[in-house]
Parts: C-alpha cells; sequence; structure tokens
C-alpha cells in the first residue's frame, strides 16, 4: 500500500512540474543568464556556463537576445551581424538603450565627452643597453719597433686629449731614419753642384719618418736643431677616453702592435633586440625616443642608425642600433634604456581604454543619446599608445561617449535587462 502511494505522490509531482513548464510557455517566460543571455531555459535553474542562477525574462526579449549573439570557439559572445541587419532600428535601439536617473549618474561618476579626431600615434618599447659607438673608436698603434721608454698614460678610463703625447719611445730603425735625414741635410749643403738630386733624396726621407709616425713640426726641428735624440715622441691623433691598454713601460713592441684604444663619447649607441615578429613595425626613418632611468629619466631624442641585416636562427632576434648624443659625457656604456620607436601620428578618433567595453572579439561603448540616456554601439579598435585606444569604425567625431563609469553602467545594464 505504501509503495502504491509513493508512486501516485512522484506522478502528481511529474505532472505539476509539467503544468508550471507549460504555464511558463504560455505566459512568454524564460529563464536565463545575466552574465550569458544566450542560456535560455523553460525553468529555474543554473548557468552552464558561469553556474549562476538563472533568472526569468520575458521570452521575445530573451529570444532576441539570444539570437543577436553567438558564440565563438572559446565560449566568448559575438554579435551576430546577420542577426543585427534582421533586427528593426526601432527594436535594436529598445533592447541597447538604458536611461538612469540624476543620482544614479552622480552615484555612478559617469561621464561623457565629445570626441574628435586628434593626432593618434602608438608607439614599441624596446629594452636596451648604453655602449660606445664604434665609429668613434680610435686604436693607436705602434708605427715602428722598439721600446715604451716613458708611457703617460697609465690607466683604463684616463681621457687623452687630441695632440697630447702619448708615450716614448727607443727605435733602432726610427733613429738611422732620422741621422741618415740630417745627413742628407749637411751635403745638399756642402754638394749643391753635383748631379745629385738631393731635395728628391731628402723628400723620400721626410715622407718615411712621417709614415713612422714622426710629425710634420717634429720633422721641422729636426731640421733646425740637426741632433736627433734617442727617443721619439709619440702623440694621439684623437681624443677619447681609454678603453683598453695594452702595453706598459719598458715593453718592446712590434710594427703595428695595438698600443692602446680611445672612446669619444660625444655620441653613443643604444643596443637593443628587436624580435623578428615586431619588424613590421619599426621604420627606420621615425622619430626614436630613450629613456636613461639611472639619470632621472631622462629622455633623449635619436635616429635608427643600423638593423642587422641577419635573424639569430634560434632566438629569432634581430640587432637594432639608436645613436644619440651625449652632451656632458652623462651617458656610460653598460647602463639600461628604454627606446620607444614612435609611429607616425594620424588624425582618428581615440578613446580612454577604460571607455572601451570587450566581451570576447566584441568591443563595444556607451552614447549618450539624450537626456541621462545612453545607448550600447559596436566599434572595431586599432593600436593602443598610453591610456588612448584607437577607434577604426563604429563611431565618429562629434559623437557622445561615456568616457568614465562605462564598467557601472554595463553592469546597471544587465541586471535591467536580466529583470525585465
Amino acid at each position: 500500500m505504501k509503495i502504491v502511494l509513493f508512486i501516485i505522490s512522484i506522478l502528481l509531482l511529474l505532472s505539476s512540474c509539467d503544468t508550471n513548464r507549460k504555464k511558463a510557455v504560455a505566459t512568454g517566460i524564460k529563464y536565463t543568464c545575466s552574465m550569458h543571455p544566450q542560456v535560455l531555459k523553460d525553468e529555474p535553474g543554473k548557468c552552464p556556463i558561469c553556474h549562476m542562477d538563472l533568472i526569468a525574462v520575458n521570452q521575445m526579449k530573451a529570444d532576441t537576445a539570444a539570437h543577436s549573439m553567438n558564440m565563438d570557439s572559446t565560449g566568448s559572445m559575438q554579435m551576430d551581424s546577420a542577426a543585427n541587419n534582421k533586427m528593426g532600428s526601432d527594436e535594436m535601439g529598445m533592447l541597447n538603450e538604458i536611461e538612469l536617473s540624476d543620482q544614479q549618474i552622480k552615484l555612478g561618476n559617469i561621464q561623457a565627452d565629445t570626441i574628435g579626431n586628434i593626432g593618434f600615434g602608438s608607439s614599441t618599447v624596446l629594452t636596451g643597453t648604453v655602449s660606445f659607438n664604434e665609429k668613434n673608436i680610435e686604436t693607436i698603434s705602434s708605427r715602428v719597433k722598439g721600446r715604451i721608454e716613458k708611457l703617460f698614460f697609465k690607466n683604463v678610463g684616463d681621457f687623452v686629449s687630441k695632440g697630447a703625447k702619448v708615450y716614448e719611445l727607443y727605435s733602432e730603425e726610427l733613429n738611422s731614419a732620422k741621422q741618415e735625414y740630417i745627413l742628407l741635410l749637411q751635403r745638399r749643403g756642402t754638394l749643391s753642384n753635383t748631379v745629385i738630386n738631393f731635395n728628391q733624396l731628402l723628400e723620400a726621407a721626410r715622407h718615411k719618418l712621417l709614415l713612422w709616425g714622426m710629425t710634420a713640426g717634429q720633422i721641422t726641428a729636426l731640421e733646425q736643431s740637426r741632433k736627433a735624440s734617442y727617443t721619439t715622441a709619440f702623440y694621439s691623433p684623437a681624443s677619447g677616453y681609454i678603453t683598453q691598454l695594452n702595453v706598459t713601460e719598458g715593453d718592446y713592441t712590434m710594427e703595428g702592435q695595438s698600443m692602446l684604444r680611445l672612446a669619444n663619447t660625444s655620441s653613443v649607441w643604444i643596443e637593443t633586440q628587436v624580435y623578428s615578429s615586431q619588424l613590421s613595425q619599426i621604420n627606420r626613418s621615425s622619430a626614436v625616443t630613450v629613456q636613461i632611468p639611472q639619470l632621472g629619466n631622462k629622455k633623449i631624442d635619436g635616429k635608427i642608425e643600423f638593423a642587422s641585416p641577419e635573424i639569430n636562427p634560434q632566438t629569432r632576434i634581430n640587432l637594432l642600433r639608436v645613436i644619440i648624443p651625449n652632451p656632458g659625457n652623462q651617458l656610460k656604456a653598460g647602463m639600461s634604456a628604454y627606446v620607444y620607436l614612435n609611429r607616425d601620428q594620424k588624425n582618428t578618433v581615440a578613446l580612454p581604454i577604460d571607455a572601451v567595453m570587450r566581451n570576447g572579439k566584441l568591443a563595444y561603448v556607451w552614447i549618450k543619446t539624450g537626456n541621462n540616456k545612453f545607448k550600447m554601439q559596436s566599434v572595431t579598435t586599432g593600436a593602443e599608445s598610453g591610456n588612448q585606444i584607437e577607434i577604426t569604425s563604429g563611431l565618429k567625431a562629434g559623437d557622445v561617449v561615456v568616457t568614465s563609469g562605462a564598467y557601472l553602467l554595463n553592469s546597471e545594464y544587465l541586471l535591467r535587462n536580466g529583470g525585465n
């Protein structure tokens, strides 16, 4: 008997649920999710996507909202353009519009602004390192073999002025050449009537002294004194800081041996690395700004001087060099830097990033259509620069767009849409 009563109770319950379901269908009530309006059910329950409680809505509005949205491959909502074309403009406006009270606008800090075309340019930010400009590196080499008797700069980092005496060298070959030059000068004075062309011989001897590193002033002094010192001084051909010192006093040098390297730091390189995917964004003629954190984020304008023609096949990285001036020699090799590769500006519509709502691949903004009335508008976004985002379509100059409080306006719209 108890089993019979239990079965009768189950049947009555199922009949009641079916009656309620039919009643809900007859009255046009559907259950949907406020976050995923494409979910439609005939009875209360949980959203299969976010597991929130379903809310009751009018069936016609729920169907309209659901059909105007479709799901992309990631499960995000995307506006169905075909459904938009079939939907009348009045019906679409009613679906996307909302009206707020003065108190709601004040509490939500909802602000709107009339937009216009502005100069908009994006930039690519890279990290780099300050290094010496190799074009300003001077190597001082020995022109003739000998022994270094005196070295006037003995430390890496010392500054050498152009024309400063760098070292004194004792060289048998150079001393013999100087004695030969003096001897020719003497014979020219005493044997001027001979068939020997002493002027030609003197010119050849003078040229040899110049090739071995003596200056024109030293040769003139030799002509006047007719005495050759056993050491010869050598002078710096350029100004710069010693970055490499290869000799010490008493060392013997060979012809062509590198003595030291000088770096002129009036300009420096910023070396940075660019991924192959970023190469299309780089225009070598575009403006470049370099920011130095170790100098109080000082910004210096520069230009791209070199882009490596070869990409590392393992890292897919390309070397880029930017040259910048270095007044006062404040920039030191090894400092870190940020390189801003600025693109050319163009007149376009741009908004604060917070003004644009995103839902999957869909982007939209809120436009003010009247007193306390706002309408949802789909847009297509472009590049971002700082706190601004480019709007390539969907808006025009003169539209009044919500720039502050768009998220609160969007939440209010979702609540109202689900509650009606």
